[in-house]
């Protein structure tokens, strides 16, 4: 290799390693954000005097707006750079929790909420497709696994910081110090992010390359599908745990928030870094490996998501820890699935269609359900409708199994 290449494949890892670094950091405040409401949400009941079915109408409507959003900003994303739109939805959805501390009525709170997923849907296709164009097929579940890492970490600080903060100051609070870690990672984003060339990592392109493909297009609908059908499961789990240790466990605000959250950190850092080399590993010898460790996830979560919701006290707190290891070990996989399996000019676009249908079918209507079915017996009942969805989840990546693409480069997959 001559020196001029060997100096340009130098830039390019040190571009993708700092792209991978913000947009990893970004996903974190993302997920701080989204997950600070579960660990105050009995505060805001009691301060309102809410149903648990109004509570859970606080997350169906964030999701609500961020899959009615996804469809301009997919197509956003295929016909305009990516870098400069992740910074305008960080900033919007940061600004928009600074207006939290002036919410004080049930129905302004439920409009701020639905507003936020206006921003958060941005990044959630542009992230994972900018990344795609830094790195190759072989290496997209690696990369993907170390973005996704952030979701389970992302979500105990929520958890636990939330519930600390609304402990000693109120839960507005929470989301109006909440805020300023976003605007801080847009402005160096903007600063030292650079745009890669669209497509740039494809070896060919013999995948879907239109839009319309994607709806025959078996590789992407399943692991999308099952991707959903798993959301319901962990939308749902984590927008009612904490209140299902303090009413069930006899557990403080606090307490639930921190367990929540330390649990969620620890077996959320496990599953997906363990999904990941499993399916790295795997995908040596077979190229279904990433539906395989996406199946196996929800199946083996099954029995303890049971044991969870329906066992005595003393197993609670263990079986939530193996039910959560077990659902992040698909957390890399199936997004490397779902770009691996589009074409890279309709990724941004297929991205936006996953996040519709995923939310969708998932965590738009989990939490509202399972309130639905709380208020009429109580939250065990409640949470058990999840466990329904984790088997309809292991049904569809074995069925995507089938259509996994063949590899672009066994080559450089089997020394990945």
């Amino acid at each position: 290799m001559s020196a001029a290449k060997t100096y340009t494949a130098v830039q390019n890892a040190k571009a993708a390693t700092v792209a991978l670094v913000l947009l990893t950091a970004l996903n974190l405040v993302n997920y701080i954000d989204r997950y600070i409401l579960p660990g105050v949400q009995e505060m805001v009941k009691a301060e309102f005097h809410v149903s648990d079915e109004r509570i859970g109408a606080l997350t169906t409507w964030f999701f609500v707006t961020y899959i009615i959003a996804a469809p301009l900003t997919g197509w956003l994303g295929d016909h305009f750079p990516r870098k400069p739109l992740i910074v305008a939805g960080a900033v919007f959805w940061s600004g928009v929790n600074l207006f939290t501390a002036m919410v004080h009525n049930f129905d302004a709170l439920l409009v701020r909420h639905a507003a936020l997923g206006v921003g958060e849907a941005s990044f959630g296709i542009y992230g994972p497709a900018l990344l795609s164009d830094f790195y190759p097929p072989e290496q997209r579940n690696r990369a993907l696994t170390i973005f996704n890492i952030a979701i389970p970490v992302g979500a105990a600080l929520g958890y636990s910081f939330g519930s600390a903060i609304a402990a000693a100051h109120g839960w507005r609070h929470a989301f109006y110090l909440s805020a300023i870690p976003g605007l801080l990672i847009a402005v160096a984003i903007l600063l030292f992010l650079r745009e890669p060339e669209r497509g740039t990592t494809e070896k060919q392109e013999t995948r879907s390359g239109a839009v319309r493909d994607l709806l025959h297009n078996p590789a992407y609908l399943t692991a999308t599908m099952g991707y959903a059908m798993s959301t319901f499961t962990i939308g749902g789990i984590s927008a009612w745990i904490p209140s299902f240790l303090q009413r069930e466990a006899g557990m403080s605000a606090t307490r639930a928030g921190f367990m929540v959250g330390a649990i969620t950190a620890a077996t959320g850092l496990a599953g997906t870094a363990l999904g990941g080399w499993w399916a790295q590993r795997w995908l040596r010898r077979d190229r279904r490996a990433l539906y395989w460790v996406c199946a196996a996830g929800p199946a083996i979560c099954t029995p303890f998501a049971l044991l969870c919701f329906f066992g005595p006290k003393a197993t609670m707190l263990p079986a939530l820890a193996a039910a959560e290891l077990a659902l992040f070990l698909g957390s890399g996989p199936v997004n490397a699935a779902i770009v691996n399996s589009v074409s890279a000019q309709v990724r941004a676009t297929a991205l936006a269609g996953q996040l519709f249908l995923i939310h969708l079918f998932g965590d738009v209507p989990s939490p509202r359900i399972i309130g639905f079915v709380s208020d009429r017996s109580n939250l065990r009942w409640g949470l058990g409708v999840t466990v329904l969805a984790l088997v309809a989840s292991s049904g569809f990546q074995l069925w995507g199994s089938h259509y996994a693409p063949e590899d672009s480069d066994p080559e450089a997959q089997a020394a990945a």
